[in-house]
């Protein structure tokens, strides 16, 4: 089973970004890894948008579903112990 989005053995890619400079000081000063923190804003990220795109590609059998146990109640309730 996979368990990443991405290949977390491919090699690492420098990259050009731009900001605050005085927040880079900083963060440095007080030993912050910038590439990890990098890493795990765009790991966040790009989560956040996959889940966002799955939802709304999974709308209208959600929807679909969810009216269905509105109407019909969930499978086997009336079964249950609890």
């Amino acid at each position: 089973m996979q368990t990443h989005i991405y290949d977390t053995s491919a090699p690492k890619k420098p990259v050009n970004l731009n900001a605050n400079s005085d927040l880079i000081r900083t963060a440095k000063e007080v030993g912050v890894n910038l590439s990890q923190i990098f890493e795990e804003a765009v790991l966040a990220t790009v989560k956040s948008r996959l889940e966002q795109k799955w939802l709304q590609e999974n709308k209208a059998a959600i929807d679909s579903y969810n009216s269905h146990i509105e109407e019909h109640g969930v499978f086997a309730a009336n079964k249950r112990r609890f």
